[in-house]
């Protein structure tokens, strides 16, 4: 059956969303051609901002399809049958677990591990936060595990002036890892809830198959990236904590909110009245928290609101696609295909191909979850994580790099292919 109007279109702009994402730096550059506060100036900032990107273009789409179907009705009737629950609990995961009564406590089991460890502090809790914080992702879900290491990894590294290429080379090591290590159990990683209930999968079975290779890939990475930087890393001062003590009845609030928000994760009408309540907490005990995070918060929603707008139509020539693959071509293919589209798209997609046996299974979602840290739309927590780090000083006024976040992914991502699919 050829494409539609609507579907053509939605992927004629999801290709220019894509290049659009690789052009952010070359807009924010531009801006700087402009006076200051004039509107070309303010537009070309608007273009970069990567969160933007999807959602803009998403809009577009919206506008297209009321016009190639000739009814701004039939527009919102494709916006009204979309799943937007992923984009919303984001939000709200990305809010609770960013309160300082959460990132403390995440910081201080770190610190406790590191400590263990006979290394300097700097190189020591290094290894720690991205070797054991990112497996943390399968326990309150990647989002939140994302959130809580950009928190601690910008102030105690990308705010003490280090080199552009360990903060790349971080950025991508940490993106990588969270992509993997939501992969404990079968309730974390967006990839993997988008076919675990279908295929059967528990978190015995995730354990078995998925787990012990992600724990040993982010080891692996986090420990060939500490050496190639440790000169770098050793001769960071340690960062002093002054964050005022947190009641230990608070902290326990906290968890129990972030527990309640994962637990209620496929139900938006419940997770957003815990979101609600939340915020009286936050509000009636200010004296222990920071600015929450509701704008990075908002603009990652708008960011996988739009993805999902964009990428509900590509299924007509990525279902075939995949269809088509044997085991190392759909892993290879997977792997690569995440770089361009988020990757519990692409496991959801595979999922509808009837007949799928369980070596294919293993083989799509293996390469959707190692190719998830190439760009910040191949795994839906990356722009969490972009939203935070973006506006460390290490990167200038022109943000993140795309290509040189895709460069600095490469080593982590070859590991978790040895990992993954040639052990």
């Amino acid at each position: 059956m050829p494409p539609t109007l609507p579907e053509l279109l939605a992927t004629v702009l999801f290709v220019v969303a894509v290049l659009h994402t690789f052009s952010v730096q070359y807009f924010a550059r531009w801006a700087h051609r402009f006076p200051k506060g004039s509107v070309a100036e303010n537009l070309l900032h608007f273009l970069a901002e990567t969160e933007v990107v999807f959602g803009l273009w998403a809009a577009v789409l919206f506008v297209g399809v009321g016009i190639v179907q000739g009814s701004v009705e039939e527009a919102i009737h494709y916006i009204e049958s979309l799943n937007f629950t992923e984009a919303k609990f984001v939000l709200v995961v990305m809010v609770v677990a960013a309160t300082r009564p959460v990132v403390t406590l995440g910081e201080a089991i770190l610190t406790f591990v590191s400590r263990r460890l006979p290394l300097n502090e700097s190189l020591a809790f290094f290894v720690t936060a991205l070797s054991l914080g990112p497996l943390l992702g399968s326990f309150i879900t990647e989002p939140a595990a994302m959130t809580l290491l950009a928190i601690v990894l910008k102030r105690r590294y990308f705010d003490q002036g280090i080199s552009l290429r360990l903060a790349y080379a971080t950025l991508g090591l940490l993106f990588v890892n969270v992509s993997i290590g939501g992969t404990l159990t079968h309730f974390a990683a967006p990839p993997v809830l988008m076919v675990a209930q279908k295929w059967g999968w528990d978190t015995p079975f995730m354990l078995t198959h998925f787990g012990w290779r992600a724990a040993l890939s982010a080891m692996v990475s986090t420990v060939l990236v500490a050496f190639t930087f440790r000169r770098e890393l050793q001769a960071l001062p340690p960062v002093q904590i002054h964050n005022r003590r947190i009641p230990a009845w608070l902290t326990l609030l906290h968890v129990l909110f972030l527990a309640a928000v994962v637990y209620f994760a496929h139900h938006p009408d419940v997770f957003f009245g815990v979101l609600m309540l939340f915020l009286g907490l936050t509000t009636a005990t200010r004296e222990y928290q920071d600015n929450l995070k509701l704008r990075e918060g908002l603009l990652v929603g708008f960011f996988l609101a739009g993805l999902v707008t964009l990428g509900s139509l590509q299924e007509y020539w990525l279902r075939p696609l995949i269809g088509q693959l044997d085991g190392s071509m759909l892993f290879f293919g997977a792997t690569s295909l995440t770089a361009i589209t988020d990757n519990a798209a692409l496991t959801y997609l595979g999922s509808l191909v009837e007949g799928i046996g369980p070596d294919l299974k293993y083989a799509l979602v293996a390469g959707a979850v190692t190719g998830g840290g190439l760009t910040v739309i191949a795994n839906a927590p990356n722009p969490a994580g972009v939203g935070i780090l973006q506006t460390s000083k290490v990167f200038g006024s022109e943000g993140i790099s795309p290509l040189r976040l895709f460069l600095g992914s490469l080593g982590p991502t070859l590991v978790a292919v040895v990992w993954f699919w040639l052990i």
